[in-house]
This record gives C-alpha cells, sequence and structure tokens, in this order.
C-alpha cells in the first residue's frame, strides 16, 4: 500500500511556472505507474500525465502537451510535474495516482485506473 503526498501548489499569473511534487511512502513505489490528475472547479476529474515505473515511458494530455512534464525518482520515492506557460484553465485540484499498471496502459487515462491517490494540491492560475 503506498501514501501520496502532493505539495508545490500555489496562486500564480497566467505564463508562469509551478513544479508539483508528490512523495511516496509504504512499500513498493517503484513497482507502480504514477500519474497526475486534476479537478477543475464545477468538473470531473481528469488526466494530465503519466509515467511507467522506469520512467521510459510517459504520456500527457492534449492540452498540456509540451507545457508540462513528468518525472519520478525511485530511489526517492517521488514523482513531479513541471508546468511550464500556466494558463487560466490549468486552474485545479491536482491529485497525484499510483496505478499497477506500471507499464503503459490504457488505463491510465482513466482515474479508476489508479489504486492509491494523494489528497490534493490546489493550483490557481490568474489571467
Amino acid at each position: 500500500q503506498l501514501q501520496l503526498v502532493e505539495s508545490g501548489g500555489g496562486l500564480v499569473q497566467a505564463g508562469a511556472s509551478l513544479r508539483l511534487s508528490c512523495a511516496a511512502s509504504g512499500r513498493g513505489f517503484s513497482t507502480y505507474a504514477m500519474g497526475w490528475f486534476r479537478q477543475p472547479p464545477g468538473k470531473e476529474r481528469e488526466f494530465v500525465a503519466a509515467i511507467s515505473w522506469s520512467g521510459d515511458v510517459t504520456r500527457y494530455e492534449y492540452s498540456v502537451k509540451g507545457r508540462f512534464t513528468i518525472s519520478r525518482d525511485n530511489a526517492k520515492n517521488a514523482v513531479n510535474l513541471q508546468m511550464n506557460s500556466l494558463k487560466y484553465e490549468d486552474t485545479a485540484l491536482y491529485y497525484c495516482a499510483a496505478s499497477r499498471e506500471a507499464e503503459e496502459s490504457s488505463s491510465w487515462y482513466s482515474f479508476v485506473g489508479f489504486d492509491y491517490w494523494g489528497q490534493g494540491t490546489q493550483v490557481t492560475v490568474s489571467s
């Protein structure tokens, strides 16, 4: 079982950057794929990015491709999301999640494909 804690959210202006971090505790972090989801105000939780257990495979939601970068450090039990050129529509509660589908899987794109979740960190982008 994994426990996940996100950090790094905040209030920024459009065009700025933020780096979200997720610290994992528990056994077997390196055997899980990791992902970031977000939930904008009044909307459903949506996929942002995912990374395989080894870090070799990454996938992104179309609107963040080229602006966001997901990375992981298995030695530190951590996964990060570097967010550049932030837009107002990136405003959301961002969640870190772990999936037993350690290699690339179609289940990565849905929240039901992830087994453990953090509490979320708020990102607010002012226009």
